[in-house]
């Protein structure tokens, strides 16, 4: 064998097996784009809206919307089985449930079915993804935490992609209900795989140590980290994880565990804002209501529109896979200030362009809303997306972990959940000025970002309890970041 696959590299055999599993999990994430960005493009199809009796911008279409979202965020309940179970347990028996709603809803008589089949879908969705990122975060090299955990939710474009393109294909195939419902029924594929291949996978080796198999846990670790081989950098981190479990003994266990000291109330708050900022910072509102906002700005053509929302997700993966990699480069806290603030400036000058082009209806106006819908995304698709499942479970201890990202899908959930719901109304009543109220709210992300988040680009999610625990850990991240960085 060639020395350099024998090394511990990141081209070495241990890191092509990592890769190997985290290209698995990675299809929950492109289920989840799926999922979710395929109702948008349905909602395009005059067969969908006849048989549901929805709009481009309606009550009814907000409804649908946001039956997903209030699945997941009472799935997130579920999410303790991770501690209990494991993550892969978790993962299978989310997957096939996702399987389950999509039938429902391929065969749905009425909206209120098809909204239970959403429900379903929402609900199992949470727990398969939540547990997939938890899985990642836990396997992945602190080295390279950032690009390997990061890329998974990236793939959420790939099925928002693949959403437009199923739509496209079928309503140009089929005539009828079949051009909704084939493309609804593609939603099986992905949970199908991941069920299928999940068992074939090992455990997370810190859920393994944290349930008394730390032999398991060792050697998962060298075969993933090391080429089997138990290095000295191994061994250090997996002493790490076995100490980090000891001071875990006799400490308050169930919710309590998220606040049960000063240091544990910090990184709750920090899990907390990422998970409000993920979902009110405006992206939402562009991914759900892209077609809408499309016909706003004159662009009436349903292919046009199809097309638009596909090369919005193109642009937007390659964004965040970019975005990815530079979280481990530049850290986690510099990428999010500065795509916030950009964010801000974004919505700022979206407000004013779709104004202009209300008063005058230039086609310059609408242009330059439309380039600045897709600047957003990028925007947000590289200092977002990637992290959005992977820097609030960096924050967590390993006992806080799969509770914490409960509160922080109910959280975003929640704000998802407020945001499609009145989004409608609030575009209608408000116009331009609506996206004026998020160019204001985004800046003062930007402020608590600055204030409050730490940098755990680089540590073992082991060493975070020292800056954690520190009397500034915004100090002391930031001290170790400024000293190294990777590549």
């Amino acid at each position: 064998m060639p020395s350099f696959l024998s090394r511990q590299t990141r081209y070495g055999v241990s890191y092509n097996k990592l890769y190997s599993i985290c290209a698995l999990i990675y299809l929950n994430s492109t289920m989840a784009g799926l999922d979710a960005s395929l109702i948008g493009n349905l909602n395009t199809l005059p067969s969908f809206q006849s048989f549901f009796g929805t709009g481009t911008s309606k009550a009814t279409t907000g409804m649908i919307f946001a039956s997903m979202q209030v699945g997941g965020i009472l799935g997130a309940f579920t999410l303790r089985l991770a501690d209990s179970r494991g993550r892969l347990f978790c993962i299978q028996i989310g997957s096939i449930g996702v399987i389950c709603g999509a039938l429902i809803q391929a065969f749905s008589r009425s909206m209120w079915m098809f909204m239970v089949g959403r429900f379903t879908l929402g609900f199992f969705s949470t727990l398969a993804c939540r547990s997939s990122s938890i899985y990642l975060i836990e396997i992945s090299p602190a080295e390279r935490r950032g690009t390997i955990a990061g890329l998974y939710n990236t793939l959420f474009f790939l099925g928002s992609i693949l959403a437009t393109l199923a739509v496209l294909i079928s309503q140009s195939i089929y005539h009828g209900h079949a051009a909704w419902r084939v493309p609804v029924a593609l939603q099986c594929v992905f949970p199908a795989i991941v069920a299928s291949g999940v068992r074939y996978i090992p455990e997370s080796p810190r859920w393994l140590v944290a349930n008394s198999r730390s032999s398991e846990a060792r050697d998962v670790m060298t075969s993933l980290h090391s080429n089997g081989v138990l290095t000295n950098k191994v061994s250090e981190e997996f002493a790490r994880m076995e100490i980090d479990v000891k001071q875990r003994d006799g400490m308050p266990t169930g919710w309590s565990v998220l606040y049960s000291s000063k240091s544990r109330k910090r990184r709750l708050f920090i899990l907390l804002c990422m998970s409000l900022f993920g979902q009110m910072s405006g992206n939402n509102i562009i991914s759900y209501y892209l077609p809408a906002m499309l016909h706003d700005v004159g662009i009436k053509e349903m292919s046009t529109k199809l097309y638009l929302n596909g090369l919005y997700a193109i642009i937007g993966w390659t964004a965040a896979a970019v975005g990815a990699r530079l979280h481990d480069y530049y850290g986690r806290r510099k990428m999010l200030y500065n795509c916030t603030s950009g964010l801000a400036t974004c919505m700022g000058l979206l407000a004013l362009s779709m104004g202009m082009y209300y008063r005058t209806g230039e086609f310059l106006y609408s242009t330059f809303s439309l380039l600045t819908i897709y600047t957003f995304g990028v925007i947000f698709a590289t200092g977002y997306t990637s992290m959005q499942p992977v820097y609030p479970a960096e924050v967590m201890t390993n006992d806080m972990r799969a509770r914490g990202m409960a509160v922080a899908t109910m959280c975003g959930g929640s704000a998802g959940c407020l945001n499609t719901l009145l989004a409608p109304a609030a575009m209608a009543r408000l116009g331009p000025m609506f996206f004026f109220l998020f160019c204001v709210w985004d800046f003062i992300e930007a402020v608590v970002i600055n204030a409050y988040f730490v940098e755990t680009k680089g540590r073992t999610l082991e060493e975070l309890e020292e800056v954690f625990n520190s009397d500034d850990p915004v100090g002391l991240s930031i001290e170790k970041s400024s000293k190294e960085r990777m590549f």
